[in-house]
Parts: structure tokens; sequence; C-alpha cells
């Protein structure tokens, strides 16, 4: 016959190894997975230079942004779209490669931008001081490149 103490420690091996079990079902990565490409779904313009661009307007997807895209064409980016005005802070955490970054107001002009924001500047949050409706994220120089600047016009309408 088994003795109580077996029993109990039987049981709390089991326990453990169930605990175990669902939290790495369940987990999610610390880092995605590398190697991820960018699906542009739409054509924009900004400062008269076509964009081709990814959506994030859910909660999930702006929070996986970029993240794991291992680089952007000079031709694409994403853009953020937040369901009301506000004071949007960003930050480079799991990005690969540096970006700008580019807060717009509901209006389309550009209010705020980061130049080249590189990976290693995580944990930083870049914080704009004008609330934004959107936030576009280009490859690293394409604000400078293309002479845009706080006021530069965003396109929807391509």
């Amino acid at each position: 016959m088994v003795s109580l103490h077996k029993k109990i420690l039987i049981g709390m091996v089991i326990i453990l190894a169930a605990a175990l079990l669902l939290f790495f079902i369940f987990s999610k990565p610390a880092h995605p997975a590398a190697g991820l490409t960018l699906h542009p779904t739409q054509t924009i313009s900004i400062a008269g230079t076509p964009l081709h661009i990814a959506l994030a307007t859910t909660d999930a997807e702006r929070e996986q942004g970029l993240s794991g895209i291992t680089s952007l064409a000079e031709d694409q980016g994403m853009l953020f779209v937040f369901p009301k005005d506000g004071i949007y802070s960003f930050w480079m955490k799991d990005m690969l490669f540096s970006i700008d970054m580019l807060w717009v107001s509901q209006d389309g002009r550009v209010v705020y931008i980061v130049p080249s924001s590189s990976p290693a500047t995580y944990p930083h949050a870049f914080t704009p001081n004008t609330p934004a409706r959107y936030v576009l994220e280009v490859p690293a120089g394409f604000a400078t490149e293309h002479e845009i600047g706080v006021g530069s016009k965003l396109d929807f309408s391509l």
C-alpha cells in the first residue's frame, strides 16, 4: 500500500507538471521570430512620395508593429491607426533595424518626428509633444531623404 506521504508527493508532481505544461502552451515568446516580412496592403503618399504600407489598426497589431520584421524596402512602412487623437508613445522593443517614426494628425499633417531610431534605444519610449491620430514607421533616413518635416502632408487617397 502507498503511504500518505507518497500520495501527496505524487499529487504535487502531477500538479507541477500540469502547471508547467499549461505555461508552455499558453505563454508567448518574449521575442517574436525574426525573419518576418512586411506585407503592405495599401499605398499612400507623403510629401508626394508613394509609400506601400501595412496597417496596424487593432491593439494586437499595434503591439506587434514591426517587431521581428527583418527590414523594410525603401518604399515600405507601417501606419498605426488609433481610434482617437492622443499622445502615443513608441519604443523599439524587439526591433531589428532603425526606423524613422512620424506622428501624424487626423488631418494628415506630420506633427512630430523621431529620425533614425535605433533598436539600441530600447527601453526608451519616444513621446510626441502634440496629439496625433496616426504613427508612420518608415526606414531610417526616409524623412530626410524625401524632405519630410513637421507640417508635411500624408495623402490617404491613392
